[in-house]
């Protein structure tokens, strides 16, 4: 059912995708997202991945994991996947696919562009219009990476914790990763 399109390889962080089916709504609730986000914690951590950034949106997600082993994300992917729509069809009474029949990943290559694709997935609400600004949107990774909020489903990348020394630090330079942003917004 799932599949990934490009190769898995242990330790390389993947870009991961997935929408509901023909677009339509994955999320109906915020006790939906509160699941979901549950369900990969767990699948996260049994495993073997770690989750770095993630979003929820109505009708998509995105997250970036870092696998240990080969075919990690697929299997968190497939598990988490199936046990959400099993959720959605029991306690929302909801029948058929909820999800389109795979998911994308995209390798992300270590360094600025890792950082890039964390912005990237955090700026998500933003750039559609569903709040001014990342830290206030609740079903995202942001108030963990940026604003120090406390969020055990996270692991923070090396290249993360490489921009500084404190916690305080790594999270003033990654905010000043969305000065533009904020800045463009309000220009």
């Amino acid at each position: 059912m799932l599949r990934l399109l490009c190769p898995e390889i242990p330790g390389h962080p993947l870009h991961v995708i997935q929408r509901g089916r023909l677009r339509s709504a994955c999320f109906f609730a915020d006790e939906d997202c509160a699941a979901y986000l549950g369900w990969l914690g767990k699948y996260a951590a049994s495993l073997g991945c770690s989750v770095h950034a993630y979003v929820l949106m109505g009708n998509h997600i995105h997250l970036l994991l870092t696998s240990s082993r080969a075919g990690g994300v697929a299997s968190l992917m497939r598990a988490l996947g199936e046990r959400y729509a099993r959720y959605v069809s029991e306690v929302l009474h909801r029948d058929g696919a909820l999800w389109e029949e795979r998911f994308d990943a995209y390798p992300v290559n270590v360094g600025r562009y890792l950082l890039s694709c964390m912005r990237y997935i955090e700026l998500n609400p933003v750039r559609a219009r569903v709040v001014a600004f990342p830290g206030e949107y609740r079903w995202s990774s942001f108030g963990a990476n940026a604003l120090g909020q406390n969020n055990p489903l996270l692991r923070p990348h090396s290249f993360y914790c490489a921009l500084g020394r404190t916690a305080e630090s790594r999270q003033a330079a990654y905010r000043a990763l969305f000065k533009h942003q904020a800045s463009a917004r309000l220009a």
